[in-house]
């Protein structure tokens, strides 16, 4: 598979701290509640998350957002679930947790985190929120089973989308369409 990483430097009087590495942050968006098929698109999203080296954001709870974390955590990847409230309402699969208390307005955060966003299903005005707040800081957004919205590329499976994610969140792009459509690199 791929692994990415995005460096920036910092100022500071010790020579090996010039050049950071920061994980590449991907977040998946959906309803709280799911069918099957999206379930398991979630997963296999999250899967392919992890196995690329990048860091899963979430909004922590269950349907999409646990699948997705149940994915990447099965394949010893990092999940941070940024929650609206407490931290009980974390999914067993998030090895980071942020109760932000801030409520709906949480699904700022989740997407101001990430260099990209898949979105899975879409039923919820929550993850249609989502979406709204992505396109509007100029974040890709990739989506699989979801509304079309200009703006969001459509991808046919977890493997497109999170090779897209990654190409676009790798070379910091703020356009979905600049990365091929298949795994041989980026335009």
């Amino acid at each position: 598979m791929w692994e990415y990483m995005c460096t920036g430097t910092h100022t500071g009087d010790d020579e090996r701290m010039n050049e950071i590495v920061y994980p590449l942050q991907i977040a998946v968006i959906g309803a709280a509640s799911c069918d099957d098929e999206e379930e398991r698109v979630a997963e296999d999203t999250g899967r392919l998350i992890a196995t690329a080296g990048a860091t899963l954001i979430c909004g922590g709870r269950g349907g999409v957002m646990e699948a997705a974390c149940r994915g990447a955590a099965g394949a010893g990847g990092v999940t941070v679930g940024i929650l609206p409230g407490n931290v009980d309402e974390a999914n067993p699969f998030c090895t980071v947790i942020i109760p932000t208390g801030l409520g709906i307005a949480r699904n700022a955060v989740v997407v101001s985190a990430a260099g990209a966003i898949i979105v899975v299903g879409g039923s919820t005005y929550g993850t249609l929120s989502e979406i709204a707040m992505a396109l509007k800081q100029g974040r890709p957004v990739y989506g699989i089973r979801t509304w079309e919205i200009p703006g969001v590329v459509p991808c046919g499976n977890a493997e497109e989308a999170v090779f897209r994610a990654v190409c676009a969140a790798e070379a910091g792009s703020g356009s979905a369409t600049e990365c091929a459509t298949d795994n041989e690199g980026c335009r």
